[in-house]
């Protein structure tokens, strides 16, 4: 059984250091500033870390990501069930969700420029409207397609319906609903980083922007790595999260 683990690591590890040897092997043989080795750029990435360049930067994107992913998520899961459990809130909220879900985030971006200004609420709230709608959706289909048998049953054993949400709609929702904050996790960075460049001049998107116009791509790629890595850490966290929230449910 050990034995066979490790097989397990081994293969998922060997397309990754497969492709990392084609990238320095790649990178000398093109002998140019616009394919750098990896060598060079993990050279360039210790000298920004060092420097605080990529951390100052990194910070900023990072508070501005999860100050609206919060919000987002936590006001799109009490969106999310106050439309299946109550029909005025379904009636009246239903609409504006489905209309307002199928715009990219990044449409609101001209409009948010002009209401709100350029400045720290502008990626914020891109970031929330990013997160609400789609955890939103997420969290009222998972608790609207949960069969009404098993509420029957609760309330047949005297159940309140606080009871009834609590212990049987949202255990049975939460792979939804967890779907739903695992996908937005990435897409809340790609929506900072789209924002950063276009309208903050701090951030990981405006340190994209600088390098593509200094022509610096070992800068460029430091960037990718490190938006790769906070990805990762946000959805390994939301995964650790699920399992902690619902082990007790399974």
């Amino acid at each position: 059984m050990r034995n066979f683990t490790k097989i397990e690591k081994l293969t998922s590890l060997t397309p990754v250091a497969i492709f990392l040897l084609l990238w320095e092997a790649a990178g000398h043989f093109a002998h140019t500033p616009l394919f750098p080795p990896l060598s060079k750029v993990l050279n360039e990435f210790y000298q920004l870390t060092i420097d605080g360049t990529i951390l100052k930067n990194l910070g900023a994107s990072f508070f501005r990501v999860l100050s609206g992913y919060i919000l987002g998520s936590v006001l799109g899961i009490i969106a999310g069930i106050l439309m299946s459990t109550n029909r005025i809130f379904k009636k009246s909220l239903s609409p504006i969700i489905s209309m307002f879900l199928p715009i990219p985030t990044l449409g609101w971006l001209p409009l948010l420029m002009l209401w709100i200004g350029i400045n720290e609420a502008l990626p914020i709230t891109l970031i929330f409207i990013c997160a609400f709608f789609p955890v939103a959706y997420n969290t009222y289909t998972g608790i609207d397609g949960v069969r009404p048998g098993y509420a029957k049953v609760a309330k047949t054993l005297g159940a309140s319906r606080w009871f009834i949400l609590r212990r049987v709609m949202l255990p049975m929702a939460a792979p939804n609903i967890f779907t739903g904050l695992r996908l937005e996790s990435g897409m809340v960075w790609r929506t900072v980083i789209a924002a950063e460049m276009f309208a903050i001049p701090t951030g990981v998107g405006a340190m994209l922007f600088n390098a593509e116009s200094i022509i610096r791509v070992d800068i460029i790629m430091c960037c990718l790595i490190a938006l790769s890595l906070m990805c990762t850490l946000f959805e390994r966290t939301l995964i650790w999260a699920e399992d902690m929230i619902t082990s007790a449910w399974r």
